[in-house]
């Protein structure tokens, strides 16, 4: 079995699934957060194969910038795959769409949003850090 049919047979209840030279990990959690955890611990993701739940643009631009070999979406984007393809990263979904939703179906992801005008891996990756945080705050703000 392959290091991608690994990571997808893995994704079945987890948010994320990464798979290197037959070792699977997996992380659970909300949007992009799971990934862009595994992402920030350098060569996590280097040479493996990731499936992944959701997979816009953020998302792909995480994978380029940590050197991911292969994706498997079961919901791509078309900037997801169009940015995955600029950076020769061989991919496939379960279904392609216009553009990632937010929670609420009403309007394009934040984390899509924010990297809009971004084509710089490592940049993304700042931007999304970023806006995660910003997130997190107002959430943590609504709570109190």
């Amino acid at each position: 079995m392959s290091d991608i049919e690994r990571a997808k047979a893995a994704l079945r209840g987890h948010s994320v699934a990464v798979c290197r030279a037959g070792e699977v990990m997996t992380r659970d959690g909300r949007g992009i957060a799971p990934l862009l955890a595994i992402a920030s611990e350098e060569s996590a993701l280097r040479g493996a194969s990731v499936a992944d739940l959701i997979v816009g643009k953020a998302a792909a631009l995480l994978m380029a910038r940590a050197g991911v070999s292969e994706v498997y979406a079961e919901v791509m984007s078309e900037a997801g795959e169009r940015t995955l393809s600029e950076h020769d990263i061989p991919h496939s979904c379960g279904l392609l769409v216009p553009y990632i939703i937010d929670r609420t179906g009403k309007d394009v992801c934040p984390m899509e949003r924010a990297v809009a005008d971004v084509s710089d891996p490592a940049e993304a990756y700042a931007v999304l850090s970023a806006r995660l945080e910003e997130l997190k705050r107002a959430r943590t703000a609504r709570q109190d």
